[in-house]
């Protein structure tokens, strides 16, 4: 804003006066206030105002219009927002009325300078100056007048405006209390839901336990039950499967012993064909010739031999023809049968002194009763584990201690003991599996296993069923591969 300073022409003669020219009016504030100049022939002229600006009022006005009209569409936080932004503007626009006051206080204040300036020039001047001075005199009454009525707009605008203002203030407040008790509820709810959900996760768990103890007992009470029903019915009316069993024992012990009748008097009488020959020999063999069951060389007239400086070697003979086939390995007085001697003769042959003599099974080894109908079970299975222990590494001793899990299955062997695998080998060439042929009291339960070359192994089964068993397992999956499985030194399938 241009200020007026008040000019002193007390100073100045009458000759400066006239050479001053006509006097124009100040332009004070200009786009606020109307502003003239003189045009042609002293006709002074009111220039044309800019474009209009909207009064504060209709500012004022319209916000608070929109605000209404949105209020049914605003959630209660965003009102608030809009609450302090309304708040805030018309506390803009009550400053700016404030500070339009005193702009207005300062103008008058400089128009009345002006119009004592003027007044005290037109005492000293005649003739056209003062004419001119007159007319200045006029423009700045209507100016004054002017003034006042802005003035008088403004504070109408500025009581307008702090009414909104305050108005506004208190919808904010209560916009904010609003959004305070919002809040509270809203927090409230959620500890009410929390509460909620931790009372029916605890029913939930509650009703868990009490179903797990309902259902456990429930399953005690019946098996309580059922053991009851079959402890009666074991007492009261034997099953039929016992009966069955029973019989089954029977039977097999009497075939047991027809057996080793028929097998005392066929030697009896390959002896008695012998003593009309004068061809009685001098050993024989004893044993039950049944396959899980071991032979042993004895002298006839039970004479002490020394079997140390004699050769011996057991033969394999087809029931039909005098076919041999020898058993590598077997140099002992005693012979572990295994299933390849099943239908066949064994054959002893005994050099000593310069002597050869033969001992020779009665009829061909008899199969174990129950065992094919086993082994076929267990080749229903993939693979079958047996407990067995380590006797022999390479031909070395191992402790005794050392049990191991010997795996049977379609397509491999394996041997492991816990996790660690010792030897794992598929079906092959290379692979040899025969029972123990160098005697010993564990030859019935023992098995000669190569799974490749320069690694052999003699292991121990719990029983001579399981260890005969696992051979004719073995050799059964083997030949579905097209393998045969043999022992060392042979050379002939069968």
């Amino acid at each position: 804003m241009t200020r007026a300073s008040t000019i002193d022409f007390g100073r100045k003669n009458q000759s400066e006066l006239h050479g001053l020219g006509p006097l124009r009016p100040a332009n004070i504030i200009r786009n606020k206030f109307p502003t003239f100049k003189n045009g042609s022939n002293g006709i002074i002229i009111k220039l044309a105002d800019g474009p209009e600006i909207p009064s504060l009022k209709e500012a004022v006005a319209k916000e608070t219009a929109d605000l209404l009209d949105k209020h049914q569409r605003l959630s209660v936080r965003e009102l608030t927002m809009k609450f302090e932004k309304g708040f805030n503007t018309a506390t803009l626009l009550s400053n700016e009325v404030k500070w339009r006051h005193a702009a207005l206080l300062e103008r008058d204040i400089l128009l009345k300078n002006l119009k004592s300036v003027l007044e005290s020039l037109r005492s000293r001047v005649a003739g056209k100056n003062r004419d001119e001075i007159e007319e200045s005199l006029s423009m700045v009454d209507i100016l004054a007048v002017q003034l006042s009525k802005r003035e008088d707009e403004l504070l109408q605008q500025k009581a307008e405006i702090t009414k909104i203002a305050s108005s506004l203030k208190l919808a904010s407040e209560d916009a904010k209390r609003i959004v305070d008790e919002e809040r509270a509820n809203a927090q409230l709810e959620i500890e009410n839901a929390k509460d909620a959900v931790q009372r029916v996760q605890l029913a939930i768990k509650e009703q868990e336990n009490v179903s797990q103890r309902t259902g456990k007992q429930d399953v005690d009470e019946l098996k309580e039950e059922v053991q009851e029903a079959r402890r009666v019915k074991m007492l009261h009316c034997p099953s039929k499967a016992m009966d069955i069993e029973n019989e089954i024992q029977v039977l097999r012990d009497q075939l047991a012993e027809k057996s080793s009748d028929s097998v005392h008097i066929l030697k009896k009488l390959e002896l008695h064909w012998r003593f009309e020959e004068n061809n009685v020999p001098l050993y024989v063999l004893e044993g039950p010739e049944t396959l899980g069951s071991v032979l042993h060389i004895v002298v006839r007239d039970n004479a002490s031999v020394d079997f140390s400086n004699a050769s011996i070697q057991w033969f394999r003979i087809q029931p039909e023809g005098s076919k041999k086939e020898i058993i590598s390995g077997a140099t002992k007085p005693v012979y572990a049968l295994e299933p390849h001697d099943v239908g066949r003769y064994i054959e002893a042959e005994i050099k000593f002194g310069g002597h050869t003599s033969i001992a020779k099974t009665a009829g061909p080894v008899d199969p174990a009763a129950g065992l094919a109908d086993y082994v076929e079970a267990l080749m229903r299975n993939p693979e079958t584990n047996y407990n067995v222990v380590v006797l022999l590494v390479n031909g070395v001793a191992q402790p005794a201690d050392s049990l191991h899990v010997l795996c049977i299955g379609r397509l491999r062997m394996r041997l492991a003991r816990g996790k660690a695998v010792v030897a794992k080998e598929f079906y092959s060439s290379s692979m040899q599996l025969c029972g123990v042929r160098g005697g010993g009291d564990a030859a019935p339960q023992a098995i000669f296993w190569q799974p490749r070359k320069e690694l052999s192994f003699v292991l121990g089964f719990e029983t001579t069923r399981e260890r005969n068993s696992a051979l004719m397992l073995a050799r059964r999956f083997a030949m579905d591969c097209n393998i045969i499985l043999a022992g060392p030194g042979d050379k002939t399938p069968w």
